[in-house]
């Protein structure tokens, strides 16, 4: 979890680094690809009880925020 955590925005960083729109919007795909397979993750740890209902709740509004917040990123790389 740890690891899909620090590649979101290691890859936005480095997408942002990058010279075109192209290229950019593959290390944003990439940090997308992280951030669901955190949301998996975070489904997991909670089927098998290694965190609370609350706990659970509050990770996966943040996680649907950086959601929202990566596609809106995507989308304005998209229409530059």
């Amino acid at each position: 979890m740890r690891r899909c955590a620090v590649s979101v925005p290691s890859n936005i960083a480095e997408g942002c680094g990058r010279n075109t729109s192209k290229e950019t919007i593959h290390f944003l795909f990439i940090a997308r690809g992280s951030i669901y397979e955190l949301e998996t993750q975070l489904y997991l740890s909670l089927d098998q009880n290694y965190i609370e209902k609350e706990e659970f709740e509050s990770i996966l509004s943040q996680i649907m925020l950086c959601k929202k917040l990566l596609n809106g990123f995507i989308n304005y790389y998209k229409n530059k």
